[in-house]
């Protein structure tokens, strides 16, 4: 119980997805212009995150791994998060078509977001059990979204700052992210 405590604590703050291991950018610094955006991102977010994490396990471990086919890891597991997706998109324009319009193109592009598939290979490579896969899963969903709402709210507040011309726009979202990552970077001791 301690060990999946540990990998969940490591997973939002050790080891977390975007500002120390620098998966998931696109999402990172396209979505945080605002703070509900930001929110409903992190949340289709972790919902992919997680069920991806889960299937893609089932699917290595129960498909391709008896029939010899764990080769085929990569492009078995970016069918099941492309799949995911859709199912997530198809939802969320039923459920809410403004959170639909608000997030656009972003909710597609969760397809191509390295940190899902990351996830998924990552727990693969650390010989993860069904159960400390979803752990994992859930830790870098939560760190994840940590992060993006942490971002997005600092971004909202630098908007309203009156900055010099050459630190207006995306020089300052750059000097922040890189601030936010030492700061996580400090987190790096907890581990031993």
């Amino acid at each position: 119980m301690l060990d999946l405590l540990l990998l969940l604590i490591g997973a939002i703050l050790i080891n977390n997805f975007v500002l120390v291991q620098f998966l998931g950018l696109c999402p990172f610094t396209g979505v945080s212009r605002s703070f509900e955006n930001a929110v409903a991102m992190s949340t289709a977010t972790a919902f992919v995150l997680t069920l991806a994490a889960a299937v893609s396990h089932v699917l290595y471990h129960a498909v391709l791994v008896p029939l010899d086919l764990a080769y085929l890891r990569i492009i078995a597991f970016i069918v099941v998060i492309a799949a995911l997706v859709q199912l997530t998109e198809l939802y969320v324009r039923a459920t809410s078509p403004v959170l639909y319009q608000a997030l656009g193109i972003y909710l597609p592009l969760i397809t191509t977001n390295c940190a899902v598939l990351g996830l998924a290979l990552l727990a693969l490579n650390l010989e993860l059990s069904f159960v400390a896969t979803l752990v994992y899963a859930c830790g870098a969903a939560l760190g994840f979204s940590l992060v993006l709402a942490l971002f997005a709210a600092l971004r909202e507040q630098l908007v309203e700052e009156r900055l010099p011309r050459a630190f207006r726009g995306a020089p300052i979202t750059l000097i922040t992210a890189g601030l936010m990552s030492l700061g996580f970077m400090g987190f790096q001791g907890m581990g031993g």
